[in-house]
């Protein structure tokens, strides 16, 4: 097969229907439009709002209109890097969430923990979180430390 032997299968391409051209085509005179009314109106039914008293379309749809849509389980981290835990801690201590909390580096302590690779760990930490980055994790172990997830 070459390409210029290539053609889409039967049936699956129409030609539009040319409305409007004549009596002889079938769809001349009102154009399929019916007679009269708003719906024969060029321009008809460009406002989304008016619905005959039902609740508009837009006011339906499951999102704050303007925001874009924001998935309902999407899971946001608190966000810590090597550069703030090697401030914050000596070296063999444990890097927990309560730990963490108390070093004020949590921005929500409801949220879960990621640890990123930003920055050099001078010490050795045995780090309980939920993510580590891989960076991060070869930075840990590199120091000395350990990595454990917790669920």
């Amino acid at each position: 097969m070459k390409i210029h032997e290539l053609v889409p299968n039967p049936g699956s391409k129409k030609n539009r229907k040319r409305v409007g051209r004549g009596p002889s085509a079938g769809q001349g005179k009102t154009a399929g439009r019916g007679t009269k009314g708003q719906g024969a109106r060029s321009g008809e039914g460009g406002r989304i709002y008016a619905q005959g008293g039902n609740l508009p379309f837009y006011r339906r749809l499951p999102f704050i209109r303007g925001e874009g849509f924001t998935p309902p389980n999407q899971v946001t981290y608190n966000e810590i890097n090597l550069d703030q835990l090697s401030e914050a801690f000596k070296s063999d201590a444990d890097v927990t969430l309560e730990s963490l909390e108390a070093a004020h580096l949590l921005r929500d302590p409801r949220d879960p923990v990621v640890v990123l690779g930003r920055g050099d760990l001078k010490v050795a930490l045995k780090v309980k979180v939920q993510r580590v980055s891989a960076s991060a994790k070869s930075k840990i172990e590199k120091a000395g430390g350990s990595v454990e997830l917790i669920q």
